[in-house]
């Protein structure tokens, strides 16, 4: 679903440039030809109409869109997006702003003022939708040049593209063939890889009906700065996670110190070193990644937000906000002081930054622990598998924290830059953890499960101390978890649902998991249960950290593994491997993550002026 929004708003808003970007072989042909569509979305024609027809693959499927977008003057457009099965409407004037589902018949309509930088407005939209972050600044700046002639030349000094006369249609290699047809002013695009759009100017601009004028459809009514506001940055970290520049795929690695913590790279990852009260690293956590926690709310709040509110019909900040209140009162009052400090910090809305750290509740991996017989030097190795969302960008604010608060079990926490709590995590007790996701959306009248998972952390000493805690929490949705002890070589698998919590033990038969294997707990699903356990059986007894990170590549891995860690609590080190844009983590390298090092090093920080500099970290 996302893949299609985003591929929709690409071809509306930005197919010119990328047809421009890709001809040019004679300027003087190719200016003239451009002139119509150049003059439309440079924004120096003030109103026009254009339709698009396109036929796209998504997900390995053909499929159908149909778009319109007319703009009426420098305050006002119209934009359509229709598909089999999600379609989207939005009227935008000087005064509100609709966003209409016409698949759910239902409509936000909101009035009033709108945010200086995230609105909709058409006058200088293109500014603020796209920034550094994306590489289509680059197109759009061109285009926005609105000279055809410069621009025809530019390109074709530039591109590959030459116009095939017997044809009569430009190329751009082997991939790309586009027409223009002048008297019908109609540009019609084909990729190889079965793509093909149509876009046609229209002859005449309709009439503008007002915001609000939608009958038979349900009106609800919104903040109009907190509906522009998040359709303006979920298209704009939407352009960002479609074609990110080298400032996300390859960021400035570059450290940092500040009071209370510190922002260091091991082989290539981001890593938060953070100590002190929970205000105190709240506040050194929102300080050091106040960028990359924007990313990661943009990403959840806006992006998926908005991708999440077509295709439900409903307000995706309200159920955010309505699971939030059933779940708040579970959530430690340290906690909720560390995400205030970390919001005020960040420059971010505190309720924001609360809601942001149930987001996992709404939506619902493979884990192993072997040690024993089943490992070549009987440690325990427990691997994790997070097959999570890639396509939201969540990769970059990756980050893994060392984390030591006042009068607490220090800990390592695989996360990402703005959350709090815990989906993967090993403590200073040699507690390792992970999650996997289940059903039972809904069920928010107890602890956040990642909630649930940092006070382990935090709090629990023996693995018997952690399945205690789960058995006396009140426990929200349906959860599977491996946990594991390195000082005791010990190892359970979990099924919690709010009613019930089951223990799975090493070597225990079950249903769902197939026969036990000794000295092993394997957890996953389908075929990728399947290719686990037979990996685990046919390298039985040979198991060390090349074997446990082989463990954990693809398939076992799906195609959204967003993270892979490889626990060793003994030794009191994990290995990370976090996903690209372009790779799952299961084809990344892993990164050694010594956390008792690490933990030494921010204990012998003995006052908060050991971290307080602003220079790197040499």
């Amino acid at each position: 679903m996302f893949r299609f929004v985003s591929r929709c708003v690409i071809c509306v808003f930005l197919l010119p440039t990328l047809a421009f970007a890709q001809s040019a072989n004679d300027a003087q042909r190719l200016g003239p030809q451009l002139q119509p569509f150049l003059k439309c979305f440079s924004g120096s024609q003030h109103s026009f109409a254009v339709s698009l027809d396109a036929d796209v693959v998504i997900d390995g499927q053909p499929q159908h869109v149909d778009g319109r977008l007319v703009r009426f003057d420098d305050q006002s457009f119209d934009l359509q997006l229709t598909h089999p099965d999600y379609s989207l409407q939005i009227r935008r004037r000087g005064d509100a702003t609709a966003l209409a589902l016409p698949h759910h018949k239902v409509v936000f309509v909101g009035a009033g003022a709108v945010d200086a930088d995230d609105q909709l407005s058409p006058l200088g939209m293109t500014d603020r939708l796209l920034g550094s972050g994306s590489n289509i600044t680059l197109g759009v700046s061109l285009l926005q040049q609105a000279d055809a002639s410069s621009i025809a030349q530019v390109l074709t000094g530039l591109l590959d593209v030459r116009f095939d006369a017997a044809k009569q249609h430009w190329t751009a290699g082997d991939d790309v063939a586009f027409k223009i047809d002048a008297a019908e002013n109609r540009l019609l695009l084909t990729l190889a890889d079965q793509h093909r759009a149509t876009l046609t100017l229209e002859k005449a601009v309709p009439a503008a009906r007002k915001a609000d004028d939608w009958p038979d459809f349900k009106q609800v009514a919104l903040p109009r700065r907190e509906l522009e506001r998040t359709l303006a940055r979920g298209v704009r970290r939407g352009f960002e996670i479609a074609s990110p520049s080298r400032l996300l795929t390859a960021p400035l690695q570059r450290n940092r110190k500040v009071a209370n913590g510190e922002l260091r790279w091991i082989d290539g990852q981001r890593v938060a070193l953070l100590k002190g009260t929970p205000a105190e690293i709240g506040t050194a956590h929102g300080t050091l990644l106040a960028k990359e926690a924007r990313r990661c709310i943009d990403s959840v709040l806006c992006t998926f937000g908005t991708v999440n509110t077509i295709r439900t019909g409903r307000w995706f900040r309200h159920d955010l906000d309505a699971a939030y209140q059933r779940l708040a009162p579970h959530i430690p009052v340290d906690h909720k002081t560390e995400t205030i400090a970390f919001a005020a910090a960040a420059g971010v809305e505190p309720r924001t930054a609360e809601v942001l750290n149930v987001f996992p509740e709404l939506f619902h991996c493979s884990g192993f622990a072997l040690y024993g017989k089943a490992t070549k030097d009987g440690k325990l190795y427990h691997g994790r598998v997070l097959d999570y969302m890639t396509t939201i960008g969540l990769q970059d604010s990756a980050t893994t924290f060392i984390v030591a608060v006042d009068g607490k079990h220090a800990f390592g926490n695989i996360g990402y830059a703005g959350f709090m709590g815990s989906v993967s995590g090993m403590n200073d007790q040699a507690i390792s953890l992970g999650e996997m996701g289940g059903h039972g959306e809904g069920q928010w009248d107890g602890v956040p499960m990642a909630t649930l998972m940092r006070r382990a952390l935090e709090e629990c000493s023996t693995l018997d101390e952690v399945m205690e805690l789960w058995k006396e929490s009140p426990r929200t949705c349906e959860y599977y978890y491996v946990f594991a002890d390195g000082k005791t070589n010990r190892a359970v698998g979990v099924a919690a649902v709010p009613e019930s919590v089951e223990f799975i033990l090493p070597g225990q038969t079950h249903e769902r998991l197939g026969e036990g294997i000794e000295d092993a707990v394997v957890l996953s699903a389908g075929s990728r249960l399947e290719a686990l356990r037979q990996r685990v059986q046919q390298n039985y007894g040979e198991i060390d950290v090349e074997l446990g990170q082989w463990l954990m590549s693809r398939p076992v891995a799906m195609s959204s593994n967003l993270h892979n860690v490889l626990f060793v609590p003994q030794d009191g080190v994990f290995y990370v491997a976090n996903a690209s844009h372009d790779e799952p983590a299961a084809n990344r390298p892993y990164a050694k993550i010594d956390l008792t090092a690490l933990l030494d090093e921010i204990r012998e920080a003995d006052s908060p002026a050991e971290f307080n500099t602003t220079k790197d970290a040499r």
